[in-house]
């Protein structure tokens, strides 16, 4: 059995990071939409967002006014361990 590409990261010390972003209507520029961005990601540097944020300024036409970001480790240290066998019941 192999582990989902998710997982993997997760091991790798990748954690879930939601990204609420603020940006300018290009047409009407006092106007703010909402967006909204998950992914996982390694804490601090937040290389993903930081990645889709550029993408975001050198492409896309909404001026960005603000970026709130969280970040949770789904899985730390202490909450898995190795098992080397299993007991299989009937």
């Amino acid at each position: 059995m192999k582990a989902t590409h998710d997982f993997t990261l997760q091991m790798e010390g990748y954690g879930l990071t939601t990204a609420h972003i603020l940006y300018r209507m290009p047409d009407f520029t006092s106007v703010l939409q909402t967006y909204l961005w998950q992914d996982y990601d390694l804490a601090p540097d937040f290389p993903q967002m930081r990645k889709f944020l550029d993408f975001w300024e050198k492409t896309l036409d909404g001026a960005l006014h603000s970026v709130r970001y969280s970040h949770k480790r789904l899985i730390g240290p202490n909450e898995w361990r190795r098992i080397d066998g299993e007991i299989v019941l009937h």
